[in-house]
């Protein structure tokens, strides 16, 4: 079994290598991304959620979703988290979500 990772210039992984299953993270320009297209629901939310509860010091993440999370949102509001749509498409839209110093 082989998972292969292709990064783009000025991109690095975030944590550790996930599978074929598991959402894509990396981070951009110091912000972390994670690309939780393709899984079934929960688990984009769960996914994400257990980013933003991993106590890593992360004050923005970028997510890449299939469609818009309106589910998550009560989860981060619940967690101090705001959520902004960066750009939305027919197959992604992009989320910068923002810990709030709440």
């Amino acid at each position: 079994h082989w998972v292969v990772f292709f990064h783009r210039t000025g991109k690095e992984p975030l944590g550790e290598a996930q599978g074929e299953s598991g959402p894509m993270r990396w981070a951009e320009d110091g912000v972390p991304h994670i690309d939780v297209r393709g899984l079934e629901p929960p688990q984009p939310m769960i996914e994400i959620l257990k980013l933003i509860d991993s106590g890593a010091a992360y004050a923005t993440l970028i997510v890449h979703h299939e469609r818009e999370p309106v589910f998550l949102y009560p989860e981060l509001a619940e967690r101090n988290w705001t959520h902004e749509i960066l750009s939305q498409t027919d197959d992604e839209v992009q989320l910068r979500l923002t810990k709030s110093d709440a």
